[in-house]
């Protein structure tokens, strides 16, 4: 661990160890907290830090406030060979999720595509994580969230539908994965944060203020707007009915019906594995899939542009530089990690 100018240096097996070392004290047994850590060190090493290390001491709080179940009980429920519901028993994300996308790799090994919903668990994480492991075991990875509304819809007063993700992971041979991980937000409620800390103007059509007015304003702005208005804010929807409706635990009825139970926090989730073998051959996929890539990264780059990149092709070439030189951890990220290893008595990185 060597100290930059702005923030620490820390390879990233002690930041995984370190990490799940906190989480364990945390309440989570030794393997939960090895997955969740996990989860985070992925999202920090493609220079996703906002689902990164900084996600420790906010997971720490959902566990000791009872958001996060420690000592959940998850169970498979399947009345079908290629499709599950996983009951997460308000399981952290990254447990949750990572066990569904064991399921829906096994399963879609015989039925050559199988899907698993993920019902009642607590922050999911980088979505991403869970698709690319299912490209890493040859299969096509498709995953969906819904969560707590915190986003505008069109032409509705307030917040109304989540910022619900989407991502997917296709394997290739001779290139890293395509991953196409997104929100069906503009802006990220963390980059509205970061805004308003700096008084930095927002993007026009970014944000919008309580009554849902679309504002520059980071003062004012206490909300993102959907991507592409009606599209992000109708995609939305769709995975809440994909995801929350279709496991039998519905979140936007019940958070703008009168219940107050409406609101306990909460996310459901859908994966899905899709095996080539079954549409052809792995390996006429995968070839197919490098050629698309190689094609695409061989066609003329536009004026200014730095190159062309297809999903996932930076995140990934971050990964690889910082697995080499250490992950950066912000002043204020690492402050608050050091205070929760001197409260719960886990020693910093040397």
């Amino acid at each position: 661990m060597t100290n930059a100018p702005s923030k620490v240096l820390v390879p990233a097996d002690d930041l995984r160890t370190f990490s799940a070392a906190l989480l364990e004290k945390g309440g989570l047994s030794p393997e939960h907290a090895r997955t969740t850590a996990d989860v985070f060190v992925w999202a920090a090493l493609r220079g996703v830090d906002s689902h990164g290390i900084a996600r420790v001491p906010a997971y720490l709080e959902l566990l000791a406030k009872g958001v996060a179940n420690a000592d959940a009980e998850m169970r498979i429920e399947s009345t079908t060979a290629a499709a599950a519901v996983l009951d997460a028993d308000r399981a952290p994300g990254p447990v949750a999720l990572s066990a569904a996308a064991d399921e829906a790799v096994n399963r879609a090994k015989s039925t050559g595509i199988a899907s698993v919903g993920v019902r009642g668990t607590v922050h999911t994480g980088a979505i991403g994580y869970y698709v690319s492991k299912i490209a890493e075991r040859g299969l096509v990875g498709l995953g969906f969230v819904a969560g707590m509304p915190n986003m505008g819809y069109t032409g509705v007063q307030g917040a109304a539908v989540a910022t619900s993700p989407l991502a997917i992971a296709v394997p290739a041979d001779n290139h890293p994965p395509l991953l196409l991980d997104m929100a069906t937000a503009t802006i990220a409620l963390g980059k509205i944060r970061q805004a308003k800390a700096s008084g930095t103007p927002l993007p026009e059509g970014a944000a919008a203020t309580e009554d849902g007015t679309p504002t520059t304003d980071p003062a004012m702005a206490v909300m993102p707007l959907p991507l592409g208005g009606a599209k992000g804010s109708g995609m939305s929807l769709a995975f809440e009915l994909l995801t929350s409706v279709l496991v039998g635990a519905p979140i936007f009825a019940a958070f703008h019906s009168d219940d107050p139970k409406g609101r306990k926090h909460r996310q459901n989730a859908l994966l899905i594995a899709v095996d080539p073998a079954a549409f052809g051959g792995t390996e006429a996929f995968t070839a197919g899939v490098d050629s698309t890539l190689s094609t695409l990264k061989g066609l003329p780059v536009a004026d200014g542009a730095e190159g062309v990149f297809y999903p996932g092709e930076r995140s990934a070439a971050v990964a690889v530089e910082r697995a080499e030189k250490g992950i950066p951890v912000a002043p204020k990220v690492w402050r608050d990690l050091t205070e929760r290893a001197l409260e719960l008595g886990v020693a910093l990185p040397t």
